[in-house]
């Protein structure tokens, strides 16, 4: 859904939303079989989810515009298929008996990798490396998992609840992780440039 409200922001037809639905619900996971030693054939054995992606990706582009606007305005999609995709990743990478470091990576990847793809395509910055408190969940999620401190199937459903409010809330209040910016910098040099030709001339 996230991809396909993406698309639409960006005024893109009917074959770039159902390239960054698909993008955004099935890149982080293609990346993270990469990574991890999984066949990357795998991906394409999973009919049912490419069948409720097409599905949901046609009722985004179907809903009324208002609707569209108050679904991205929460942000709640965006949030769900972070949470989900990041226990996901974890669990793949666990199941792999893989060291805790490689859970964390395979958390993040899965859970903010298709997002990653999916601004590229739509020619935006990443979000998830310039505003909002994002994969940071995602790592969390995946450093529980990797410590083996879950070990019944509801404690999976719990993170990822647990990772969902995380993120909602720190979209609505805004929450973002220290940055530096050099642009203060550059316009300074750029300007002191300017008054010496001045000078100069």
């Amino acid at each position: 859904m996230s991809g396909a409200v993406i698309a639409l922001k960006v005024d893109y037809d009917l074959i770039g939303v159902y390239v960054l639905g698909l993008i955004t619900a099935f890149g982080g996971g293609a990346v993270r079989n990469l990574f991890i030693g999984i066949p990357i054939t795998q991906l394409w054995q999973q009919n049912s989810l490419f069948i409720i992606a097409l599905i949901t990706i046609s009722i985004v582009f179907l809903l009324p515009s208002k609707a569209v606007i108050f679904l991205s305005r929460w942000n709640i999609l965006d949030a769900i298929g972070l949470s989900a995709f990041a226990v996901q990743g974890a669990m793949y990478a666990q199941a792999s008996e893989l060291p805790i470091f490689a859970v964390m990576f395979s958390a993040a990847i899965t859970g903010a990798g298709g997002g990653i793809i999916r601004d590229v395509l739509a020619q935006e910055k990443p979000m998830v490396f310039r505003q909002d408190v994002y994969v940071l969940w995602a790592i969390l999620a995946g450093f529980v998992i990797g410590m083996d401190w879950i070990t019944e199937a509801y404690q999976f459903y719990l993170v990822f609840i647990v990772i969902l409010i995380c993120r909602t809330i720190s979209h609505r209040y805004g929450w973002s992780l220290p940055k530096r910016s050099l642009h203060h910098v550059e316009k300074d040099r750029s300007k002191n440039y300017i008054e010496k030709s001045a000078k100069l001339g």
